[in-house]
């Protein structure tokens, strides 16, 4: 009986470790979204001071991360003029859900969002 015992909880514990296991694989192969983002000011003065920082709190609160941010330089194309910044996501809902927070008063924001490399 306690050979049946044993064997019977070495199976339950193994497939929890397995499917444990297997969570953690599928963590990992998540890939992280970014967003490029090329806003033309309006407002230069009100997009520093009132929208630049609560905008960056909020990114923070959503789960973003700032990858880089500043003038850009255009290469090619006929891009707009004005501050380039780029963020990191953890999913796209993640994403969604930032975008709908902030205020669009004083630029207009050219955004696209792309999957990152495994």
């Amino acid at each position: 009986m306690k050979t049946r015992f044993a064997v019977a909880l070495s199976m339950v514990a193994g497939a929890a470790l397995g499917g444990a296991a297997i969570q953690a694989l599928h963590a990992q192969t998540k890939v992280p979204v970014y967003m490029i983002a090329v806003n033309e000011v309006s407002d230069q003065d009100g997009y520093a001071k009132e929208y630049v920082p609560p905008a960056q709190k909020t990114v923070k609160d959503h789960g973003g991360e700032y990858v880089a941010a500043g003038p850009g330089t255009p290469l090619a194309g006929n891009l707009p003029h004005g501050p380039v910044v780029i963020l990191r996501w953890e999913s796209v809902q993640a994403l969604e859900g930032w975008r709908n927070s902030p205020e669009e008063k004083y630029a207009k924001f050219n955004i696209v969002a792309v999957n990152g490399l495994k």
